[in-house]
C-alpha cells in the first residue's frame, strides 16, 4: 500500500479500514458479476463489446472517484 494512503487512513483512526475495503470489494465484485451475466445472455460483436466495457469502466470510475 502507497505510503501517502497509509497516512491519510492514519487520520482517520476511528474508521475500520478493512471494513471499508471489504465493501469496496464486495461492491466491485457485484457490478463485475453483473457485467458477466449481461454480457453472457448479450450476442455483442467486438465492437459492441469494447463500447460497453468502456461505459461500465467510465461509471465505475465515476462511482468510486468520489
Amino acid at each position: 500500500m502507497p505510503e501517502d494512503l497509509r497516512e491519510k487512513m492514519r487520520e482517520f483512526p476511528e474508521i475500520n479500514w478493512s471494513e471499508v475495503a471489504r465493501q469496496a470489494i464486495t461492491e466491485k465484485a457485484k457490478v463485475l458479476e453483473k457485467m458477466n451475466a449481461l454480457l453472457a445472455r448479450a450476442h455483442l460483436n467486438e465492437k459492441d463489446l469494447h463500447e460497453v466495457v468502456g461505459e461500465i469502466k467510465k461509471r465505475v470510475l465515476k462511482k468510486h472517484a468520489r
